[in-house]
């Protein structure tokens, strides 16, 4: 499929965009501000696939039905929380004057015998997961707060630091 001029330009003028800007097209396209700390690569290219799915059709119905049965079989309702949470409510307000409330992503659990792995600095760190808690090179952590802050020696989010 050829992608005419003009949406290639449109998609090439997001990149010369404020973050105020792009955080705009955000709140028009989604009714609500970007989440905190979201960076503003992912402004962009969220900017970019609604300009394209807006010209050239969006996701096919064949698509759209094999993402609603994954949601299903991971307990996704449609508001993007675990079906049966209870959503968190904020004070954040829309610029329609709506309360914003933000959607949660759902706690991933990690299943026993489970394997994680993280390069950092060029070193592929192995987590296996087991009953008692997390296996880092011979010893059983609690978190992967503990083994993330052992690797690199700072405090990060443990889940955060192995992707999940």
């Amino acid at each position: 499929m050829v992608i005419d001029s003009k949406l290639q330009q449109e998609v090439a003028a997001l990149g010369d965009l404020s973050r105020d800007e792009l955080a705009a097209r955000w709140i028009k396209t989604y009714g609500c501000s970007p989440p905190s700390g979201v960076r503003r690569e992912l402004l962009v290219r969220a900017a970019a696939w609604h300009l394209q799915a807006k010209t050239l059709g969006g996701l096919s119905p064949e698509t759209k039905r094999r993402l609603a049965e994954a949601a299903r079989q991971f307990g996704i309702n449609g508001s993007g929380r675990a079906a049966g949470s209870a959503p968190e409510t904020s004070n954040e307000m829309h610029g329609d004057g709506k309360q914003a409330v933000p959607i949660s992503k759902p706690r991933r659990s990690l299943s026993k015998g489970a394997r994680l792995l993280r390069d950092w600095n060029g070193k592929i760190h192995i987590v296996d997961v087991t009953a008692e808690g997390f296996l880092f090179e011979g010893k059983i952590y609690r978190s992967l707060s503990a083994i993330a802050r052992r690797i690199t020696g700072a405090h990060w989010s443990g889940p955060r630091f192995f992707g999940l």
